[in-house]
C-alpha cells in the first residue's frame, strides 16, 4: 500500500521524510542539554523493502559546526520511522521500530 501511495493519509515516504527534516532541525528542543547546531544539509533516504515488508531509513546530516551531528541523525531517523508508522498504523499495529543506532 505504501508502494503505490493507497494510503488515506497520502504520500507515506514523502511526508515521513519532510517529518525528519524537521525533527534534525528542532533536535536541541527535544533532546535536554543538547547544543543547538546550524545544519546545512539533511537527507532522509527511504527505501522499501519488500522482502520484509519494510521501510529502511537512513538519515545523515552535515554541519560546518564543531560539534558532531549524531543525534541530529538519530532524532531525524526516529522522527522519520514515527511519522511512517503514524500513517500506518490504521492498516496494521503490527508494525515494529528496529535498529535505530550509528552506522
Amino acid at each position: 500500500m505504501v508502494q503505490h501511495n493507497q494510503l488515506k493519509k497520502g504520500d507515506v515516504l514523502s511526508v515521513a521524510q519532510i517529518a525528519g527534516i524537521q525533527g534534525a532541525k528542532i533536535t536541541s528542543q527535544l533532546i535536554p542539554l543538547c547544543h543547538s547546531i546550524p545544519l546545512d544539509k539533511v537527507n532522509i533516504n527511504l527505501k522499501l523493502d519488500a522482502n520484509r515488508c519494510a521501510v529502511v531509513i537512513e538519515a545523515t546530516c552535515h554541519s560546518e559546526g564543531k560539534t558532531g551531528v549524531e543525534m541530529e541523525a538519530l532524532v531525524a531517523a526516529s522522527v522519520t520511522a514515527l511519522t511512517v508508522y503514524d500513517m500506518c498504523k490504521a492498516v496494521t499495529h503490527d508494525i515494529v521500530i528496529e535498529e535505530i543506532g550509528r552506522a
